[in-house]
């Protein structure tokens, strides 16, 4: 071998050398990182607080303000709880019963406890948390079905498999707080006879109530995968992102909560992110239910970001769970109050503990947004983990912004395309235009609806749900029948009810087949903001398309709502057209008679429950309405003919229980008309003080309106204020994109524009 040989051999012996030590060193670095994240993964706490959260919290104590006085509140909360004592007593009440409302607290209380454990380093907490759980395992081993069987899926320690998920929920979060400190005999008989049988009976043995697309899923899949992940249960959690595999259901089963079983085959924490939620983030069953199942979604998917960040769960469907945070807060009204879409309780706000954890996850997770810091300084508190450090932080240097609410549109369905919800926003105006898909069994039977608040106070009203939740007084604190009987119904809406029959027979079978459209939404003009849909399925042969917008004119003293309701029909109907409103009636340009004696408007959907307290003939041309309500007034302009009837209502009629308010409504009753076209202008304006006794500004700013173009292209409607000025409104009922340029004759007069609707 010569000598050019002899180097090139050293050279490649060098290679060969540097390429082996190279491939075990990555190998080892590679095992080293396995190895840390297998650690990590074995470190407690590390659902929701982890490990370096704890240090990071420890660290900052006594210098954020909002964290320290959140956590003064719970140590105050939980120290009393121990000083009464520990008790779980045996399962036998329905919500609101005492033994619902002990086993309640008790999940709050040890959640709250294994927190306080980590961030004080006070052994108490865990102990009491340790001697509760023992006394959890000691009675669930004994536990048959709960007693009461109203539920389509009975837990043990609750009436409904939904409420002992949510003990789950809270008490897996506790149960990784105090993992290192029981020893491993006692992790072994709390996992045998207590975690493991318990996230049992809700998956396995309840298929029914967790193998679905719906919010009681949701908890039901967070609850088995947030203990499967503290136990490092691969079963469990896989069970819970993907459901129960291998099973087989009746899938035209229908259970007494109005959902079907599996009947596509979609079930676990995946699905239920990838179905209900819409690429905007709205949630198919409304707002008050997105509140309800945020808790878990967002507290699991914390859990799963930090114990198996591969998944990268915050990305998952394009973000959509963060995305959800800020839709869930811009439907709620200026007092935070969510908007009562579909069955939602009145005064439920942003200020429930789950927006709080809402608000945080975003915050931290998000992309820090200042304005969420805000709401959290509204809230008042914190959570006691990462999160609430991030926004306590956040909020001690100084880094809030105003949340700016402004008009949006929110698409429904799993791709956007099965409607939404459009909400237009003009100074203290919020107009909520409900165009969404049926909103699963909590769905309402009210396309094209809508509701008009001021300053936070409704204007024009939803009914809500039926219910007082947790008033065991009230139907043990369920749903009550009133809620399909009424609330459900279309005339409990403000929308058309066409021969006193409910969109889609009031059948949610057929209602969950189909969804508005969406014509147009447009809100880039501050003083003209517009929401437009489409309904051809509500009833056959009809179709029903509105127009709603929010109009900033200097003739008027406040915004003022515009309201075109076109109806074309195959056939000559009775149409309903009511108006919620609050407080007392003013005046009227009609005459009415009040009966001797009340009688129900109807016999059935709904009609039932409403009394009828005067009737009239309706002027020719517009007729007029005004009330009165927390020192405002209100004035209703709308189109009407003397054939037309109106009526004053008040629900109530066939209500036995006085299960449901005594509110009033304005009803417009059209008899055998085909196509018709409904306008309605509602005027917020003056004031009334009751200490000056003044009346300022009282009466309406209009003189008239009238439809002056009414065709399948174009609907054109002139406003006419007390003053004599002429505003008209035109509205492309197709061929409405922003683009579309239109040339319009009216009366001689030529209009030209581009995009939606003209307005001037």
């Amino acid at each position: 071998m010569n000598t050019k040989q002899n180097i090139l051999f050293l050279f490649a012996l060098v290679a060969i050398v540097l390429t082996v030590f190279s491939c075990k060193k990555e190998s080892a670095d590679d095992t080293n990182k396995k190895n840390e994240t297998s650690v990590a993964n074995q470190q407690h706490p590390k659902l929701i607080l982890t490990a370096q959260g704890v240090k990071d919290i420890r660290a900052q104590l006594g210098t954020i303000p909002i964290f320290d006085q959140s956590l003064q509140a719970v140590k105050e909360e939980v120290d009393a709880e121990i000083e009464a004592g520990i008790d779980v007593p045996i399962p036998k009440d329905y919500s609101g019963g005492y033994t619902h409302v002990r086993h309640k607290k008790n999940w709050f209380i040890l959640q709250k406890a294994g927190l306080l454990y980590q961030i004080l380093d006070d052994e108490k907490y865990a102990k009491y948390v340790k001697d509760m759980l023992m006394e959890y395992e000691a009675l669930y081993k004994t536990l048959p079905l709960h007693p009461k069987t109203r539920s389509y899926a009975r837990g043990k320690l609750f009436w409904q498999c939904l409420n002992d998920s949510n003990w789950l929920v809270y008490v897996s979060q506790a149960y990784d707080c105090i993992y290192n400190y029981l020893t491993e005999e006692e992790r072994n008989k709390l996992e045998t006879n207590l975690f493991k049988p318990f996230a049992n009976h809700i998956s396995v043995d309840s298929p029914q109530f967790y193998q679905r697309v719906h919010n009681h899923s949701t908890w039901g899949n967070a609850a088995v995968g947030m203990i499967g992940l503290v136990m490092d249960d691969e079963e469990l959690i896989n069970r819970a992102l993907y459901g129960i595999k291998d099973l087989k259901l009746d899938a035209n089963k229908k259970d007494d909560d109005g959902g079907f079983l599996n009947k596509d085959g979609k079930a676990g924490f995946l699905a239920n992110i990838e179905e209900p939620f819409s690429p905007d983030g709205y949630y198919s069953e409304g707002p008050y239910y997105q509140r309800y199942a945020m808790y878990p979604f967002l507290v699991f998917a914390e859990g799963l970001h930090n114990v198996k960040p591969e998944l990268k769960i915050f990305e998952y469907k394009e973000g959509v769970l963060l995305k959800s945070i800020n839709a869930l807060l811009n439907l709620s009204d200026a007092d935070g109050d969510f908007f009562p879409l579909n069955d939602g309780q009145k005064g439920m706000s942003y200020y429930t503990n789950a927006l709080v954890t809402a608000v945080d996850v975003s915050y931290h997770f998000g992309n820090q947004d200042p304005g969420l810091l805000s709401i959290a300084k509204q809230q008042d508190k914190v959570l006691l983990d990462d999160s609430g450090l991030a926004v306590a932080l956040g909020i001690k240097n100084g880094k809030e912004k105003p949340f700016s609410k402004k008009s949006i549109n929110l698409s429904d369905g799993p791709e956007g395309k099965q409607g939404g919800v459009g909400i237009l926003r003009n100074e203290n105006l919020e107009l909520v235009f409900k165009y969404a898909a049926q909103g699963s069994s909590h769905g309402h039977y009210d396309k094209l609806s809508y509701s008009l608040y001021e300053k936070g106070e409704e204007v024009i009203q939803d009914y809500g749900l039926s219910r007082f939740v947790n008033i065991e007084q009230k139907g043990g604190g369920n749903y009550l029948k009133e809620n399909k009987t009424w609330a459900k119904q279309t005339i409990a809406h403000n929308t058309i009810t066409q021969n006193e029959t409910s969109h889609f027979t009031g059948k949610y079978d057929i209602g969950s087949l189909y969804h508005s459209d969406l014509n147009y939404f447009s809100s880039e003009n501050e003083n003209v903001q517009v929401a437009s849909a489409i309904e051809k399925n509500a009833y056959p042969g009809t179709t029903m398309l509105r127009t709603m917008a929010i109009i900033k004119d200097e003739d008027f003293e406040k915004p003022y709502m515009l309201d075109i309701m076109k109806v074309t029909s195959a056939t000559a109907n009775q149409y309903d057209f009511p108006f919620y409103y609050f407080g007392q009636v003013l005046q009227t340009n009609f005459k009415y008679n009040s009966p001797k004696t009340l009688k129900p408007l109807g016999s059935k959907n709904g009609y039932q429950h409403l009394y009828v307290e005067g009737s009239g003939e309706a002027a020719e041309g517009n007729t007029k309405f005004s009330w009165f309500n927390n020192n405002k007034f209100y004035s209703l302009t709308t189109l009407t003919s003397v054939q037309d009837e109106l009526l004053f209502a008040r629900i109530g009629a066939n209500d036995p229980d006085f299960n449901l308010r005594r509110d009033p409504a304005l009803i417009l009753r059209a008899k055998n008309s085909k196509n018709r076209t409904f306008v309605s202008v509602i005027e917020a304006h003056g004031s009334y003080s009751p200490v000056s006794e003044s009346a300022i500004n009282s009466n309406s700013s209009i003189k008239s309106i009238k439809t002056v173009l009414d065709t399948q292209a174009y609907t054109a409607i002139e406003i006419t204020s007390l003053n004599g000025n002429v505003k008209l409104f035109i509205t492309a009922n197709a061929n409405n994109s922003k683009q579309k340029k239109h040339n319009l004759l009216i009366n001689d007069k030529n209009y030209e524009w581009s995009g939606s609707y003209y307005y001037k």
